[in-house]
């Protein structure tokens, strides 16, 4: 069985500069990806300020549509799931999850580090024809110290929730532009990042790894860069996976990407080892 996924941090469906709303433009962007399953980040679930701003109709159609981005998003294709993880005044955001396949269970863990920085862990089961497949939304903190506890945290839910040899996709946005947790989730849940083993025949990645002092017998494979959008520089974003074979992976590039979000998307094909 060959399932396709994307994981992207929408930056709550506004723009980056101005705020100005995004949500049908990404729609339409994610549409594009051809995803079965699609792990987002910053989705805002109610915004108040915004659905009085944009909510009138215009040209047809709301700029800012009345249900919450991650039901809009699904439409008639996908179910959907939604962690809600920073509540203000005005509304809320959190992580969702969009599933061509039955979403079985949802559960949201709480990570967050200090009361400033709301975080989560949304967890879905999905119920594919072949097997069960555990799926992890992932947003982290900005502080280091903080992302290893929450990566601690994440390896605790993983091992709770998905028995040994249940297959697992783990992916979104961990702030981790150091590369410091990789190893630590691959040795921990025996899971692989998608782009390991393009990252592993890399000769300007163990050209970096030799200038950084880090070369050794088996150079550490490093992710995609993915930050900014428009010009991407920073590893943020991931996905990883235990169960299944890498066909192939990309980060989407591009004028498109760069004006939706200040993060890039990736997509990633995967085969049900």
């Amino acid at each position: 069985m060959k399932i396709r996924v994307a994981t992207y941090n929408i930056h709550k469906g506004v723009s980056s500069v101005r705020g100005l709303p995004r949500v049908h433009a990404l729609k339409q962007a994610i549409a594009l990806f051809h995803a079965d399953v699609v792990f987002l980040q910053e989705v805002q679930g109610k915004h108040d300020r915004n659905a009085a701003r944009y909510g009138a109709e215009k040209n047809g159609h709301k700029h800012w549509p009345e249900a919450s981005q991650h039901e809009f998003f699904a439409g008639a294709e996908h179910h959907s799931a939604y962690g809600m993880n920073a509540v203000y005044d005005h509304g809320h955001h959190g992580n969702a999850l969009l599933s061509k396949f039955p979403i079985a269970s949802q559960t949201n863990h709480d990570v967050s580090d200090h009361a400033y920085e709301q975080r989560g862990i949304l967890h879905c089961v999905l119920k594919t024809p072949q097997a069960d497949v555990h799926c992890y939304v992932v947003h982290l903190g900005l502080f280091e110290s903080g992302r290893g506890r929450q990566t601690q945290a994440l390896i605790d839910a993983v091992m709770e929730s998905a028995p040994d040899g249940e297959p697992v996709i783990i992916a979104g946005d961990f702030n981790d532009w150091r590369n410091t947790l990789s190893d630590k989730l691959r040795n921990a849940l025996g899971v692989v990042e998608v782009f390991d083993q393009r990252a592993s025949n890399s000769a300007l990645g163990d050209l970096v790894r030799t200038l950084a002092r880090r070369q050794s017998k088996t150079p550490t494979p490093v992710p995609a860069r993915t930050f900014p959008a428009a010009l991407p520089w920073f590893r943020l974003d991931r996905i990883y996976v235990r169960g299944f074979h890498v066909e192939g992976a990309q980060v989407m590039h591009g004028t498109l990407w760069a004006k939706l979000s200040d993060h890039a998307p990736i997509v990633a094909a995967l085969k049900l080892a």
